[in-house]
């Protein structure tokens, strides 16, 4: 919210078109038309609009007593289901020698446009107007423009030096050749950002910086973990002979379970004609790493649940949080049939 200078600096700031003063306390219709307009924000100031109520159009005080009844009211026009997607918007009283002034501080939206009763309003100058089909078109292409995969976000409460920067170098070593290595005069957030693991508008990683090169990555994301259990038998209730939580960044948990697909990996001698024998595993190796590959790198992320990776006497069992239904997929092998189905345990298989 605004600081009273800043108040101060916007009531005698007439051309702004940031700003709509009123003193009417009872038109719910114009108060959200003006909060979608500011959501809206066509000029693209990114920056909040205010609707100051109380306010004369040459910037004088009205002499009104805000009230708490006003205040839940306008609070009220954020979730009554009229002003769609609903608006990020802050609600105060700020009283003067000359009377109170009731502030409505509207955030611009990341999902334009958006609709008062279905109509898209904006702001043309000081005054509000419906959108031209020219401008609605606009409106819904910076919202395609800005929209961005969870990876691609920033994580707002990281800091660099939340990553492990020697990770980094070794990855970009992998990733850009050697004479553009060379070459490179650019500072380290500024490398980060050119592979979308820095957001330097917000000076902050984005979440792949944290999944790929984070020291903790489970204090930003609490889920990004796996569970693992080797249970005796084939019941979950038994008590487990081996647990622990595999966690860190990406490159280090996914050397894990691989180092754990290989030791469960055991092979055998099978009998086939005549004297000759072969050697099979009890899993198939390639199935069980391609399924904790994708359960770890296509999980949604945005859950604190972890994936699971239960070892039983019988089968394996894999689980993340996500998918097509916003449940846990599940996948399973079974030997019977040679096929995958849909219930998540990866069983022994003979390979015949």
């Amino acid at each position: 919210m605004l600081t009273r200078d800043q108040l101060s600096s916007l009531l005698i700031d007439l051309e702004s078109d940031r700003v709509e003063r009123t003193t009417s306390t009872g038109k719910t219709d114009k108060f959200g038309e003006a909060i979608c307009a500011f959501a809206n924000d066509l000029s693209h100031h990114r920056q909040p609009g205010y609707l100051l109520i109380g306010v004369k159009d040459n910037g004088q005080l009205s002499g009104l007593t805000v009230t708490d009844e006003l205040l839940k009211n306008l609070g009220a026009i954020r979730s009554d289901g009229n002003v769609l997607p609903q608006p990020v918007m802050n609600v105060a009283r700020f009283g003067f020698d000359d009377g109170d002034i009731a502030v409505v501080e509207v955030v611009p939206s990341d999902l334009p446009p958006v609709r008062y009763k279905g109509r898209v309003w904006i702001r043309v100058g000081p005054r509000r107007a419906i959108a031209s089909e020219q401008e609605e078109r606009i409106l819904t292409e910076r919202r395609v423009a800005s929209a961005r995969s969870f990876d691609a976000r920033h994580c707002s409460e990281s800091k660099l030096n939340d990553l492990a920067l020697g990770q980094f170098e070794a990855y970009r070593h992998q990733a850009v050749d050697l004479e553009t290595i060379t070459a490179n005069q650019r500072s380290i957030d500024q490398q980060l950002a050119s592979l979308h693991f820095f957001n330097p508008e917000q000076h902050c990683p984005t979440y792949a910086g944290i999944l790929l090169f984070g020291k903790n990555p489970r204090y930003f994301l609490p889920g990004a973990y796996v569970q693992y259990l080797q249970l005796p038998g084939a019941d979950l209730t038994d008590l487990p002979e081996d647990q622990t939580e595999i966690s860190g960044d990406l490159p280090s948990v996914l050397r894990e379970l691989a180092f754990r697909t290989r030791t469960l990996t055991q092979n055998r001698l099978q009998s086939t004609h005549g004297f000759q024998e072969k050697i099979l595993p009890d899993y198939p190796e390639w199935a069980l790493r391609e399924l904790l590959m994708n359960a770890v790198m296509h999980r949604d992320y945005d859950s604190n649940t972890p994936v699971r990776f239960y070892v039983f006497s019988d089968h394996i069992e894999i689980m993340n949080p996500g998918g097509l239904y916003g449940e846990a997929w599940r996948l399973i092998w079974r030997s019977n049939t040679r096929e995958f189905s849909n219930s998540q345990q990866l069983s022994k298989s003979d390979h015949r």
